[in-house]
């Protein structure tokens, strides 16, 4: 019984020893990726832009996209300049910023609006416009003008 126990004991040591030896060489390899990446970022870091010669990247946050889009584009001191918004969106910022102020209008002021649109051009218009409309659509068009219908 004493030679099994003290070989138990035996046993025990010897993966202890190994686990020890173990977590040091996996200590010694971290140690060396370490060092070889913080050599590679030092590399990058001489480095301008995107390429040799060209103008620093701008950081983007990329992991918070979503949360930065308002400060990156539509506050007043915004990141980017109206060169990139305009790059990016393909309009001006000030006309985005009439675009949505038109979308947050309620319904009941879109529609009050649209009707103040047609009578402005009922206004306009002689009474002969749409009659000339009716005939060219009894004349072989298919499709039914609905704004004249809206206009009467």
């Amino acid at each position: 019984m004493q030679e099994v126990l003290e070989r138990q004991e035996r046993e025990r040591r010897e993966r202890m020893r190994r686990r020890a030896a173990s977590k040091r060489v996996q200590r010694e390899l971290d140690e060396q990726l370490g060092m070889a990446v913080a050599l590679l970022e030092e590399e990058n870091q001489s480095r301008r832009g995107s390429r040799e010669g060209r103008a620093p990247n701008v950081h983007r946050h990329r992991h918070s996209r979503g949360e930065n889009l308002l400060e990156d584009y539509f506050i007043p001191h915004s990141l980017y300049s109206d060169v990139h918004f305009r790059a990016r969106y393909g309009m001006q910022s000030h006309l985005l910023n009439k675009v949505d102020e038109i979308a947050r209008m309620g319904k009941s002021t879109i529609l009050e609006s649209l009707v103040r649109f047609c009578d402005a051009v009922k206004l306009c218009t002689p009474g002969t416009t749409c009659a000339d409309l009716r005939s060219v659509t009894c004349n072989g068009f298919s499709k039914k003008l609905s704004l004249v219908d809206f206009l009467e």
